[in-house]
């Protein structure tokens, strides 16, 4: 039995068939600092993993790991194994834009492309070569919008510009936009937290719907969003993984002391 006080490194649930996302020994640094500690779990397929954690815990930055998104970022430096269907994504060969095109992300504040809303869900498409012909294109922007749920609200007005849309909507354009190149798996860094109660509701909506067909991972400053949307959690803090599990027992009966304390409220 674990102790309650222990404070090293838990080891992760061992991988299996449904595990998507393998990472193994990921450190990350910053220039000279280092940000995130030797932590290791798998993701699995066609559920929604949650990360929790006070502020400045790390769970962002590992967030962006899965799709290389650090790469981005001057001083940045990733250490260790992503397993994806058997290749690892960190491979020098391996394209980071084709691997953004498998692993979608939306971001914590919506950021529709100041086009239409059809080209806001089209653009992807037609980087990537998805579309032969206008009625393909035609066939991706309206199936996007209907996964996304946004479709009977914005079919009349395909051709009006994207950030005319309502915080919730434009949520919902991004992960529309997201869905349009046919990803693997989508990430999502606070996807609500800039909206209000009844478009939040929504989303949450939406991403219980898409885990029947997506490998989704989710950061939350929400517990009780973590509580509702999830099937797996893991806890970080000071850029360390302390716990993860089935979110259920997560949340009634974590192993860690500190994963204890901050569901219910003693720090973070």
């Amino acid at each position: 039995m674990l102790d309650k006080t222990e404070t090293s490194q838990p080891e992760s649930a061992p991988s299996d068939k449904d595990t998507k996302i393998d990472c193994r020994h990921i450190d990350v640094f910053y220039g000279e600092k280092q940000a995130i500690f030797d932590i290791s779990m798998p993701i699995r397929d066609r559920s929604v993993t949650a990360f929790i954690g006070p502020s400045g815990c790390g769970k962002s930055t590992f967030l962006r790991c899965m799709n290389r998104m650090n790469d981005t970022i001057d001083g940045a430096r990733v250490e260790g194994e992503i397993i994806m269907d058997g290749a690892d994504i960190n491979d020098p060969t391996v394209d980071p834009v084709l691997l953004r095109s498998r692993v979608g992300m939306v971001f914590q504040k919506p950021n529709p492309f100041p086009k239409s809303i059809f080209d806001n869900i089209a653009y992807g498409a037609r980087i990537h070569g998805l579309a032969s012909s206008k009625s393909d294109l035609e066939n991706i922007v309206e199936t996007s919008l209907v996964r996304a749920g946004l479709w009977d609200e914005v079919k009349d007005r395909l051709a009006s510009p994207g950030t005319g849309l309502s915080g919730g909507q434009q949520q919902r354009l991004c992960i529309a936009r997201a869905i349009a190149v046919n990803p693997e798996v989508i990430l999502m860094d606070e996807p609500c937290s800039a909206l209000d109660p009844i478009a939040t509701a929504r989303i949450e909506e939406l991403i219980d719907e898409l885990r029947e067909q997506y490998c989704l991972v989710i950061v939350t400053h929400s517990m009780q969003q973590a509580a509702r949307v999830s099937q797996n959690t893991a806890f970080f803090h000071l850029g360390k993984l302390i716990e993860m599990g089935e979110t259920e027992m997560m949340f009634t009966n974590p192993s860690n002391q500190r994963t204890q304390d901050y569901i219910t409220g003693r720090f973070g």
